[in-house]
């Protein structure tokens, strides 16, 4: 076929027009998204108008960031008028929900323990449990759970289990079968395989949230399989954290849970009753794309503008925007004791390349890095003597910009001391230091750096 007869020039003329047309209505989509962080609306700017064959259906797919289309039916989790505070003005900016309180609090800091305690409180609910998890693994950590909650289901207990459906084949299928036959719901969150552009494949569910008869939760960066707890010491185990927390917050939680499994499929649950108030403040701050803002980011960036003393963060993957590097340099430049836990190597190499470069520059700042010698998965952040994190959201542009997070904000001195104790018992098993790299892993750090607000 000769390029010069006219169906083919008029064919090409056509898509061309198409592609122009697409161009700008996303240029002009972008632009309007006056939230998204400044680094990933360049990187997909770039790409659509550069490379716009590749950049225009890698957009329309991965590019949605907050209420569109099928995502914009999801009910938003509207932020409270209460802020939280304590006396000194520490947290009063938070954008979270209104603060609440808690009776108890268990540190799950020890793989085999939370394995335990998940299991006690699956086989102790008596009306209802409701999880939602990122992960749930066909292995001898997810399958024991999962029978359990089929034994419970046989036994009359309203099961409902709800699964991102990103890494859906890590379930296990037929044990999750059965679990339906035996009356309890099984739903997956923001199923892959859909009609084209009904919904945004990069908007996941990575919350960890599991309530028993709505009075106790289990919440942190614990998902369900080997690698996260276990029936048995294993000394390859990723260093994570989660709580079990009981009191008046389980309602709130609840608030959440049933948000995201109403949005998964339709059904209506009832609400729990909520407790009588404890002595622990806490604050639950849900962020994502049913947030109007980003509560967590904004929580986060807040607490260490606002530090005096120390800023200690734990995260898995660190590749945070430029407003939270410098917050962090500025920090160290006022006197304030800045240290980052990450692993020496993650499970996702381009994190890590895109980590990499982040950690030199912070490092030749004053910012005490420290390597953890295997892979860390907890999600925490601890500043001054006044204010705790724990959660499932990392310290990443994803989590705190694209995904569906939840974490908890303490601010009482046993919940401090408990999360000070968990970093001084992790910092001697890691390594101090950024990455060292040669001239040539020093430019892959730096392209892998660029290409990280499209992680």
């Amino acid at each position: 076929m000769s390029f010069l007869e006219p169906h083919w020039i008029l064919t090409h003329h056509a898509v061309s027009i198409v592609s122009n047309v697409l161009v700008l209505v996303l240029v002009l989509s972008l632009l309007r998204q006056r939230r998204r962080p400044v680094g990933t609306a360049i990187a997909w700017l770039l790409s659509i108008i550069l490379i716009p064959y590749f950049g225009i259906p890698l957009y329309l797919v991965f590019g949605g960031r907050k209420l569109k289309q099928r995502v914009a039916r999801k009910r938003r989790l509207e932020p409270g008028a209460q802020p939280m505070s304590d006396g000194t003005g520490q947290h009063a900016a938070l954008g979270a929900r209104a603060h609440s309180t808690l009776a108890h609090v268990q540190w799950l800091d020890d793989g085999v323990l939370a394995f335990e305690t998940f299991l006690r409180e699956i086989r102790g609910a008596e009306r209802t449990i409701r999880i939602v998890t990122f992960v749930l693994s066909n292995d001898d950590a997810g399958r024991p759970l999962v029978e359990a909650l089929i034994e419970r289901a046989r036994a009359g207990v309203e099961v409902r289990l709800l699964i991102d459906d990103l890494l859906r084949f890590h379930a296990p299928r037929a044990a999750l079968r059965e679990l339906v036959r035996a009356g309890g719901r099984v739903e997956r969150f923001m199923p892959l395989v859909h009609l084209p552009f009904l919904g945004h494949n990069n908007l996941r569910n990575h919350r960890k949230i599991a309530m028993f008869d709505g009075q106790r939760a289990i919440i942190g960066g614990m998902n369900l399989g080997h690698e996260y707890m276990g029936p048995g010491p294993d000394p390859a185990r990723w260093r994570d954290l989660s709580l079990l927390v009981e009191g008046e917050a389980v309602h709130e939680l609840d608030v959440v849970f049933r948000a995201d499994w109403e949005f998964a499929c339709g059904e209506r649950l009832s609400a729990t009753a909520r407790l009588e108030p404890g002595p622990l403040t806490v604050k639950v701050v849900p962020s994502g794309p049913d947030s109007a803002s980003d509560p967590i980011y904004d929580a986060d960036l807040t607490a260490i503008f606002r530090a005096e003393r120390r800023v200690w963060i734990a995260t898995p993957y660190f590749v945070p925007d430029d407003a939270l590097l410098r917050a962090l340099v500025i920090a160290v430049r006022r006197g304030v004791e800045v240290r980052v836990l990450t692993p020496a190597r993650s499970n996702h190499l381009l994190s890590d390349l895109a980590s990499a470069s982040c950690l030199r520059d912070l490092s030749a700042e004053g910012v005490a890095v420290h390597r953890f010698h295997k892979m860390l998965h907890a999600k925490t952040l601890l500043v001054d003597d006044s204010l705790c994190v724990v959660g499932s959201a990392n310290f990443d542009m994803r989590s705190l910009f694209l995904n569906y997070e939840i974490a908890l904000f303490f601010n009482g001195a046993g919940e401090i001391e408990r999360l000070s104790q968990w970093f001084e018992q992790t910092f001697p098993s890691s390594c101090l230091g950024a990455p060292p790299a040669s001239a040539l892993r020093s430019v892959i750090d730096d392209l892998a750096r660029l290409i990280a607000p499209l992680l």
